[in-house]
């Protein structure tokens, strides 16, 4: 029998590991990108496609006497479905992996997870919440951060590609639209129903673009399929299972806190393995975009107690 002790410990492993992955699959990606010339638009229908097949079956293994075509009985649910898998899943997938594939993994990253503070903003605008001390707070380190970060201080150029800055962004607003829109539908189905159909969904629609069997098998090596695998399936669906799987041991706060380490350590092997160099003023725009990532996530935590 588990102890209560274990029980927490099974949930934050599973809850790092998880987080873990996700940060460490954005970079696999960018060495794919960088150092084995996988084809961005290839990768995205490989990633979503797999990571799709994956959940949906983890989902029925777990759920034998439940249907997975269930979120399809109701035509409102079906076009609910297709919205998130179409501007949510898919525009948060492809915005993400392209703003790695002009920039780095770390940078996509950071600016990805600016994401709720475009969710406050909307708040704020749409009038469902009033505006606080703390969300002027939370803009000004995202206006900071984001400044330093792509920059290192200078107000006449950019050290970030503009490409990556502008799918980096995307990604972020991309992802905010995700959140919000989700809720809808997390409310009736199990999230890794929900995200395992977005997934399959949005791979299919990016197959008519490029099919997933189109790719230079020959040229294909160990280490490369290698990181393939880790990139495609532990660092999307796995890592989305083990995260969610955690709230069965933790509260909602507790995994919110440790969904931080994602970026971190998206920063940490960037430049440990891809010597990816940050100048001084970018550091510090890292520290204040971290800052604000931790604050959120408290005021996550709070909002929940």
């Amino acid at each position: 029998m588990i102890n209560k002790d274990n029980h927490r410990m099974i949930g934050i492993i599973l809850a790092v590991v998880g987080a873990s992955f996700w940060g460490l699959g954005g970079t696999v990606s960018d060495f794919l990108f960088q150092q084995r010339d996988i084809d961005i638009n290839w990768y995205v229908t490989a990633r979503l496609l797999i990571s799709g097949i994956v959940l949906l079956a983890i989902y029925k293994i777990r759920n034998r006497k439940s249907s997975i075509f269930s979120i399809f009985k109701n035509r409102h649910h079906i076009f609910q479905l297709l919205i998130f898998s179409i501007f949510g899943m898919l525009l948060v997938q492809y915005a993400y992996m392209a703003s790695i594939n002009y920039g780095n993994a770390a940078i996509a990253t950071l600016l990805q997870y600016i994401a709720p503070v475009y969710i406050i903003i909307w708040y704020v605008i749409r009038r469902k919440e009033r505006f606080q001390a703390f969300d002027f707070i939370a803009i000004m380190l995202t206006l900071s951060g984001t400044f330093l970060l792509l920059t290192n201080g200078s107000f006449s150029a950019l050290v970030v590609p503009m490409p990556s800055t502008v799918w980096g962004i995307i990604s972020g607003l991309a992802l905010a639209f995700y959140t919000l829109y989700a809720t809808r539908l997390l409310t009736t189905f199990p999230s890794i129903l929900v995200v395992g159909w977005a997934m399959l969904i949005s791979g299919i629609m990016m197959n008519f673009k490029t099919p997933v069997w189109q790719f230079e098998w020959s040229a294909l090596t160990v280490s490369t399929s290698l990181y393939l695998t880790f990139g495609i399936i532990a660092g999307t669906a796995i890592a989305f299972f083990f995260f969610v799987n955690s709230l069965n041991y933790l509260t909602a706060k507790e995994t919110t806190l440790f969904g931080t380490i994602e970026p971190v350590m998206a920063i940490v092997a960037s430049a440990v393995w891809l010597h990816v160099t940050f100048q001084i003023f970018q550091l510090f725009g890292i520290l204040l975009i971290i800052t604000l990532i931790l604050a959120l996530s408290f005021k996550k935590q709070n909002a929940t107690e």
